[in-house]
């Protein structure tokens, strides 16, 4: 899209050992737009379900869900629980067209993510982010999950592939429903390019925030299905359950 940013001629100089703090405004003291204290304040998820991220009380621990009906998905790695400030984060670079705001989750979500492959988390053979709709990327003019994709990309060190997941079928906004209906919203909605090569690999799906794990498990199922051997999830933030 012509109003997407060259992802090579960032709107945000991050190179600058010195620059403010895009969540408090004072000089960071950390060489990226977050400074130390803010960064420490941030919703960071601890306690949390080890195939979904589900918020739990403690780690180690399969959620409810997960134990009753296990996803087609591995695993999802994730840094933060949506809560502020990375929800009004996420927003700003999702609805508000805010890229420095994104660059910076995206960042972040790179160092968790190197720090999980050091631990022991399998490296994915390539990245592809969630699609949206046509009509939906015309109305928003970019793809923030294909734009996050391509910064991991980049700082990880992986192929991504932004054409292999089509999104042939749109409904109603996946916010706007509860569980079932986003289920219901999803069927046939996602569908692989003809030249989509995933036979035989390891998959590392891309989006922003997991909510219910509708989408990630529709797309799961259709790349295992074209025979993927496995299927992650890489986002920015998890929701909690309703109430919690």
């Amino acid at each position: 899209m012509h109003c997407q940013p060259s992802r090579d001629n960032s709107v945000y100089k991050w190179t600058k050992n010195k620059q403010p703090c895009l969540i408090c405004d004072e000089q960071s003291d950390t060489g990226e737009a977050l400074c130390s204290a803010c960064e420490a304040e941030l919703p960071w998820l601890s306690g949390h379900c080890s195939t979904c991220a589900l918020p739990l009380p403690s780690e180690g621990l399969l959620c409810g869900q997960c134990q009753k009906r296990p996803p087609s998905f591995a695993r999802v790695e994730v840094p933060w629980r949506y809560a502020f400030p990375v929800d009004s984060l996420i927003t700003r670079f999702k609805h508000q067209q805010q890229w420095p705001m994104g660059r910076l989750l995206g960042a972040l979500l790179s160092h968790h993510l190197q720090h999980a492959f050091a631990e022991g988390l399998p490296r994915p053979d390539l990245l592809l982010p969630v699609p949206l709709g046509r009509k939906r990327l015309r109305q928003r003019g970019f793809n923030q999950a294909g734009m996050l994709a391509g910064w991991l990309a980049r700082s990880l060190q992986l192929p991504l592939q932004e054409h292999w997941l089509l999104r042939p079928r749109e409904g109603a906004h996946q916010q706007e429903l509860d569980a079932a209906a986003r289920k219901r919203n999803l069927r046939q909605a996602f569908a692989l390019h003809d030249r989509a090569q995933v036979a035989g690999r390891h998959i590392a799906l891309v989006d922003d925030v997991l909510t219910t794990g509708a989408t990630a498990e529709a797309i799961a199922r259709l790349l295992l299905r074209a025979g993927a051997t496995r299927v992650d999830i890489y986002c920015l933030a998890r929701t909690p359950k309703p109430g919690d």
